[in-house]
């Protein structure tokens, strides 16, 4: 073993939440319910999942937790910023994902969570009207009044570190703009310049959030991180971000399923993808202009796993195509259906289909407490900028394009990747390579 100098998770770790509605709720309760024994955080890497270390006769199975110090689900403290005046406990009431025994046990430390005003423009998510929000003359002003929040609860709550992630709804498609987008100083006159169009919110909690020391991760498709000045502030400031977007239900299957096509040889015609969803999200998502910052989200996972260049003969001009559809009576049980044809001996057509009847927020807790534990260690590491091994928890893996960086989105590939981090700051050989 190396000597690796990660520091000790020591004290409490604030937990920021951007958005207090259905996986917020979910994340939290889940979390307060298994720290008083009343429940098993099923579907969480870092509790459950065992990496080996060592080779040969050295060959040992360990929890990451075993490996790297982790900061306990007891050091957590939960704050959130909502467009709704909610507390945890009313939030996850009213999402109902989970039922009231699985709740009411918890309900004291829920109720103590009350959203704090959100940084909100409704031009970015026009099907939301909340009137908890921040009244601010400019975008520098928000990230301003963001800062003081995290400064504040940091403060209040005894916290030695913060994280910030955004558990908040699709904003509309901002796309790269060069010129404000480009290198930190242009974006920062951006803001101060108040300028709507190219600075959308969440870029505002991401700012303020590493200028405060907390790192950032972007759990929806939004931009948000996606950008050279954002890269550039987490390299300045030495600490870690992570995006984009949740990999729960359709994608998570489809960057498990396509390596199978692949390594398989066979030939793919087109993939369909369609859902159905009822919560905050899917209303929010029947918007075009919402849905189209998740389609790009969603359509690039595919095209990196099955890539033409490196068989014609098998992926020449496939069909692919994702659809969301707001069905409000399945609210929170998401359901996505894939139709897939595919090709075999001699050109023969076959089909596959797959229809995933998963819970949205069930399947997306567990990665919120994930990425807040390992974006925490990453940064108690000294890792700093884009976090290439948290890829195996979002649909859309954040990577240098300007640089013409390819995306890793093979499941499999994603989870050597982790494996390999958590083995490096453990002080272990990163033994496994990743083609």
């Amino acid at each position: 073993m190396e000597k690796v100098n990660v520091k000790p998770a020591t004290g409490k770790l604030g937990v920021l939440c951007v958005g207090l509605g259905a996986v917020t709720s979910t994340f939290m309760t889940g979390v307060l319910m298994v720290r008083k024994g009343l429940s098993k955080p099923v579907g969480s890497m870092t509790q459950y999942d065992k990496i080996r270390v060592g080779r040969g006769k050295d060959k040992q199975y360990k929890h990451y937790g075993e490996i790297v110090p982790l900061a306990g689900l007891d050091d957590l403290v939960f704050g959130a910023w909502d467009v709704y005046l909610v507390n945890a406990f009313e939030a996850a009431v009213n999402c109902e994902v989970l039922k009231a025994k699985d709740i009411l046990p918890v309900k004291d430390e829920l109720e103590k969570i009350v959203a704090m005003e959100a940084a909100f423009d409704h031009d970015y998510a026009s099907r939301l009207d909340g009137t908890n929000v921040k009244a601010c003359k400019s975008r520098w002003e928000m990230v301003e009044r963001l800062r003081e929040d995290i400064r504040n609860f940091k403060e209040t709550n005894g916290c030695e570190r913060i994280v910030v992630i955004w558990a908040a709804s699709t904003e509309i498609y901002v796309p790269v703009n060069e010129k404000v987008h480009g290198s930190l100083a242009a974006l920062e006159q951006a803001m101060k310049e108040d300028d709507r169009k190219h600075v959308a919110p969440s870029m505002c909690y991401a700012y303020a959030a590493l200028s405060e020391g907390a790192p950032f991760i972007m759990g929806a498709p939004n931009t948000t991180v996606d950008i050279p000045a954002m890269w550039e502030l987490a390299e300045k400031v030495k600490l870690p971000i992570a995006g984009k977007d949740f990999k729960t239900g359709q994608t998570l299957v489809k960057s498990g399923f396509a390596p199978i096509i692949g390594t398989r040889c066979l030939g793919l015609s087109g993939w369909f993808s369609t859902n159905i969803l009822g919560n905050r999200d899917g209303l929010v998502l029947d918007e075009p202009a919402n849905f189209h910052t998740k389609e790009v989200s969603k359509l690039s996972t595919l095209e990196s796993i099955l890539v033409p260049e490196n068989q014609p003969d098998l992926y020449t001009g496939y069909y692919h195509k994702v659809r969301i559809n707001y069905y409000p009576p399945r609210n929170d049980n998401k359901e996505g259906w894939d139709n897939i044809d595919i090709f075999g001996w001699m050109g023969y057509p076959m089909q596959i289909k797959i229809d995933f009847l998963c819970r949205d927020s069930i399947l997306a807790a567990p990665l919120v407490l994930d990425l807040v534990l390992l974006s925490d260690l990453a940064a108690r590491a000294g890792r700093y900028g884009i976090q290439r091994f948290l890829s195996f928890f979002l649909k859309s893996p954040m990577h240098d394009y300007t640089e013409g960086e390819v995306p890793v989105n093979h499941l499999f590939q994603q989870y050597v990747m982790l494996k390999n981090a958590i083995r490096e700051m453990g002080g272990y050989e990163a033994d496994e390579e990743i083609d």
